[in-house]
C-alpha cells in the first residue's frame, strides 16, 4: 500500500513554510520537500524538519491529567476531565462574578480556535478577561500601523517584493535564527544589487549578512528613527510631493524629529553620526525601500513610538503605498497575525472589529445569535490578565501558552499561577504551566488536525491533517463544545474547523480583517489567500480590497496577484485577495497616512551603580519560544542544550568568567544562574540571554514587566542588571 503524502504548514514560526508529510510504517512521519509553496520554495529549518517528533507518544499527552488527592496528576477519562473543569469555571462564576473567570490563548493556535475560544469566553462564559501571548509578539508594531495606516497586517506586501527591493533596513531581527528560510529574501536583495542594513545590539548571524550594521543600546531605537529622520529633513530629502499628498501630521512630526540632531543621537545611542549619515544614503537614493522591524524595537515599554518613528522614516521618504516600499512588521509566532484578527486579544472581535464599537457588537452579535449588550466590554491585556490571577481572577482556562517560561518577571506570575482556585491546561506537552493545572487536557497538534493560519505576509493558509492522533487525544473544538454543553450553551460550538471557519467568514464580512471571500476550497486551490478578501468580487475599474473608511481602490492587478491560482481565482469571479495594502489609500477615513510626532525617552530601568549593565533578550536558531515542543527534540537539544548568557570579553575579564563558567545575572526582580559564553559580538554594557529554557537558568526570571501605555507590551529587550561569578 502506497503511503499519502500530505501538503501542509510547520507548525513553528510566522513563515509557516510549506512541507510535505508521510507516514510511515514504523509509525513515523516523513517530511520532505514541498518545493510548489512561495514563500520557503522547499527550504526547512532544523525545528520544521524535526517537527514530527513531537507527534510520537512517548512525547506528547495521550490521557487528560487530574489533581489528585495526593497533590500529584493523575490520569483520568475525560468525561471526570471536562466535568472537573466545567465545574471549576461555573463555580468561580457563581461565587466571583463572570469575570473572576479568566481565558489566555496562544498564537499557534488556528484561526478556528482563536475565533471559538474569543466566542466562548464571551458567550459562554461572559467574562471580559481574555488575552494569549501574541501580545508579547507584535502588539506594538499593530497599535503603530493602525495608527499610522488605519490597518495592522505584518507585512503590507508579500515576501518577494523584498528583494527587489533598493534597500532594507532590518530593526531588530535576526532571521537567520527565528525563520532561517527567510534569509534568502535578504541573500537575493544583495545579489540584486541592494542594500541591507540592520540595526541590532549584537553581531547576529543576520547582522554579519548586512552591508552596514548598527549596533545601537538596547532601548534607544526611538532615537534612532528620529535621528535619521532629522537627516533626511536637513539634507533635503523629503518627498514633499508625497507627504501633501498622501498623509496629514507632517509638520509636528518634523518639529518633534528636528529636536534630535545627529549628535544628540550619537551620545544616546551609540551609533555613529557618519554611520547615521550612510544609512541615510542608502535608504534615501534608490527608488524603491523598506524598513522591517521585529522584537528589537516593539517589546519596549515605548515600544508603539518607537515603531511609529519608523514608520515616520517611511512616510517622510515616500515608500509606504509604493512597489517593493514601505513599512513591515516580520510577525513571530505561527499563527500571530491571525490569532489576533479574530477574537482572542482583550479588546477585539472577529475581522479586526474593535469591541468597543456598537456596530461591530452587532454585526457579530448577530453572527452569534446573542444579543450585543450581553456581550462584555474589553478587558485586561495579557501580562495585566496574569497579575490579577488568585486575587480578582480566581480561575483560568488556558490553552497553547506557556506564561511559566515565557512571561515578563516570570517567578512572580508562576506565584500568582499557584495561588489560582482552579486553573486548567490545553496542550499537547506537559508545558511548566501544565504542571501546575488542576485538569490537563491532551490535545491535537498541526498534523493531526484541519485549520487555518494566517502568516506574516497576512496569507491565509491551509494546514492539512496528514495523520490520527493517539487514542485518548481531542481537539481544542471538541474541548470548547463539550464545555459549552456543560455550562448550558447547547449549540454554536462545532467541532468540525471548516463549520467553525465558514462562521468565521460571516463574522469577518466587512471588518479590517476580512476573510468573507475565502474558503477551504480556495486555500487549497490557490496556495493560500491575501487578506483582505471580500465575498464580492472587485469592481470592474479594478481589483483592490474594500478598505476601512473608503471605498474600493482601482489598484493594480498585475501588482496584486501573488502565488499560483490568484489569477484563476478571479477569472471565477471572486475577489482575487490583497498581496499588496495601501497602493492607492490608506485605511483611514480620508486615504491618508497619520504622522505621529514621537521623541525620545528613557527605558523604564535604566543601569546604575547596583545593577550597571543592560539585559536583552531573544531566540535561538534549535529553540523556539517557550521551547515546551522543541525542548522535546533530541536533535535540537543537541544543537542548543541549555541557557546561556552572551558577554564582551571586556566585561568577563572584569568580573573573573571564562568561557563556559557559571554566572549569575541579577535584576531587580530576581536571579538566573547560566554559563558564560564569551564573544566580541556583543556590546560591553549588553547581556544577552535566549529565554526558551525554566528553571534556575529561566531569562524571564529578570526581564520587566513595564508596559506600553498604548499596546500593553511589556520591556522584554531592555532591563538593567549585574553579573556575579559563581565560585564553586
Amino acid at each position: 500500500m502506497q503511503n499519502t503524502v500530505t501538503p501542509t504548514h510547520c507548525p513553528y514560526c510566522a513563515l509557516q513554510c510549506g512541507m510535505n508529510l508521510t507516514p510511515a510504517p514504523d509509525g513515523s512521519v516523513e517530511v520532505s520537500e514541498r518545493t510548489d509553496f512561495p514563500v520557503n520554495r522547499g527550504a526547512l529549518c532544523g525545528k520544521g524538519r524535526t517537527a514530527p517528533a513531537v507527534l510520537a507518544r512517548d512525547v506528547r499527552l495521550t490521557s487528560p491529567l487530574v489533581r489528585g488527592g495526593d497533590g500529584t496528576l493523575v490520569p483520568a477519562s475525560w468525561d471526570e476531565a471536562l466535568d472537573r473543569i466545567a465545574a471549576g469555571l461555573r463555580g468561580t462564576r457563581a461565587a466571583h462574578g463572570p469575570d473572576a473567570v479568566g481565558v489566555f490563548g496562544g498564537g499557534g493556535l488556528t484561526n478556528e480556535k482563536a475565533y471559538s475560544l474569543g466566542k466562548f469566553a464571551r458567550v459562554v462564559l461572559g467574562t471580559s478577561q481574555i488575552d494569549y501571548n501574541g501580545r508579547f509578539c507584535m502588539s506594538s508594531a499593530a497599535a503603530a500601523g493602525i495608527r499610522a495606516f488605519g490597518l495592522d497586517r505584518g507585512l503590507p506586501f508579500p515576501l518577494e517584493d523584498i528583494p527587489r527591493s533598493g534597500c532594507v533596513i532590518l530593526v531588530g531581527s535576526n532571521p537567520a535564527e527565528t525563520m532561517p528560510p527567510s534569509l534568502r529574501y535578504f541573500t537575493e536583495l544583495r545579489e540584486n544589487g541592494g542594500t541591507l542594513i540592520v540595526v541590532d545590539p549584537r553581531r547576529t548571524r543576520t547582522a554579519e549578512q548586512a552591508d552596514l550594521h548598527l549596533a545601537p543600546r538596547p532601548g534607544t531605537d526611538l532615537a534612532l528613527a528620529l535621528g535619521l529622520l532629522h537627516l533626511v529633513i536637513a539634507e533635503g530629502r523629503v518627498d514633499e510631493e508625497y507627504v501633501a499628498d498622501r498623509t496629514t501630521g507632517w509638520e509636528e512630526a518634523r518639529a518633534a524629529a528636528m529636536a534630535h540632531w545627529p549628535e544628540y543621537v550619537e551620545r544616546i545611542t551609540g551609533v555613529s553620526v557618519p554611520q547615521l549619515r550612510e544609512t541615510v544614503r542608502l535608504f534615501c537614493e534608490p527608488d524603491s525601500a523598506m524598513v522591517l522591524t521585529a522584537r528589537g524595537p516593539e517589546q519596549q515599554s515605548k515600544g508603539t513610538d518607537t515603531v511609529g518613528a519608523w514608520i515616520n522614516l517611511c512616510l517622510a521618504t515616500g515608500r509606504p503605498g509604493r512597489p517593493r516600499s514601505g513599512y513591515g512588521c516580520l510577525t513571530g509566532q505561527g499563527n500571530g497575525q491571525g490569532g489576533r484578527e479574530h477574537g482572542q486579544k482583550a479588546d477585539q472581535l472577529p475581522g479586526y472589529r474593535k469591541l468597543d464599537d456598537p456596530a461591530a457588537r452587532a454585526h457579530v452579535a448577530g453572527v452569534w445569535g446573542v444579543d450585543p449588550d450581553s456581550l462584555p466590554g474589553p478587558g485586561r491585556s495579557a501580562y495585566e490578565l496574569l497579575d490579577a490571577l488568585g486575587t480578582d481572577i480566581r480561575s483560568l482556562l488556558l490553552m497553547a501558552s506557556n506564561p511559566v517560561v515565557s512571561a515578563p518577571r516570570a517567578a512572580h506570575v508562576e506565584e500568582r499561577i499557584r495561588s489560582l482556585d482552579f486553573l486548567a491546561v490545553c496542550d499537547v506537552v506537559l508545558s511548566e504551566t501544565a504542571a501546575l493545572a488542576d485538569v490537563v487536557l491532551p490535545v491535537t497538534q498541526w498534523a493531526e488536525e484541519t485549520g487555518t493560519t494566517t502568516n506574516l505576509e497576512g496569507r491565509v493558509l491551509l494546514r492539512r491533517r496528514a495523520v490520527a492522533p493517539p487514542e485518548g487525544v481531542r481537539s481544542d473544538l471538541e474541548v470548547l463544545g463539550e464545555l459549552a454543553v456543560r455550562l448550558g450553551v447547547e449549540k454554536g460550538f462545532p467541532a468540525d474547523p471548516e463549520e467553525v471557519f465558514e462562521e468565521l467568514r460571516r463574522a469577518s464580512a466587512g471588518g479590517p480583517a476580512d476573510y468573507s471571500g475565502i474558503t477551504y476550497r480556495r486555500l487549497a486551490e490557490e496556495n493560500g489567500v491575501f487578506w483582505p478578501c471580500p465575498a464580492e468580487p472587485p469592481a470592474p475599474h479594478g481589483s483592490g480590497a474594500a478598505l476601512p473608511g473608503g471605498p474600493r481602490p482601482p489598484g493594480d492587478l498585475a501588482g496584486r496577484a501573488a502565488g499560483p491560482g490568484t489569477p484563476a481565482g478571479e477569472a471565477a469571479g471572486v475577489h482575487p485577495g490583497t498581496p499588496r495594502l495601501f497602493l492607492d489609500r490608506f485605511a483611514t477615513a480620508d486615504g491618508r497616512a497619520r504622522f505621529v510626532p514621537v521623541s525620545h525617552r528613557a527605558i523604564a530601568e535604566e543601569p546604575d551603580e547596583e545593577y550597571p549593565l543592560l539585559l536583552t533578550t531573544g531566540r535561538v536558531v534549535a529553540q523556539y519560544q517557550s521551547g515546551a515542543q522543541t525542548r522535546r527534540v533530541a536533535e535540537l537539544n543537541a544543537a542548543a542544550p541549555g541557557p546561556f548568557v552572551e558577554l564582551h570579553p571586556r566585561l568577563a575579564a572584569r568580573i573573573g568568567a571564562a568561557e563556559g563558567d557559571p554566572v549569575a545575572v541579577v535584576s531587580r526582580r530576581g536571579r538566573a544562574v547560566v554559563p558564560a559564553r564569551i564573544t566580541g559580538t556583543i556590546r560591553p554594557d549588553t547581556v544577552f540571554m535566549p529565554f526558551h529554557w525554566p528553571g534556575e537558568g529561566r531569562a524571564n526570571t529578570l526581564t520587566n514587566p513595564a508596559l506600553d501605555p498604548t499596546s500593553r507590551m511589556p520591556e522584554f529587550k531592555a532591563c538593567a542588571v549585574r553579573l556575579e561569578a559563581v565560585r564553586p
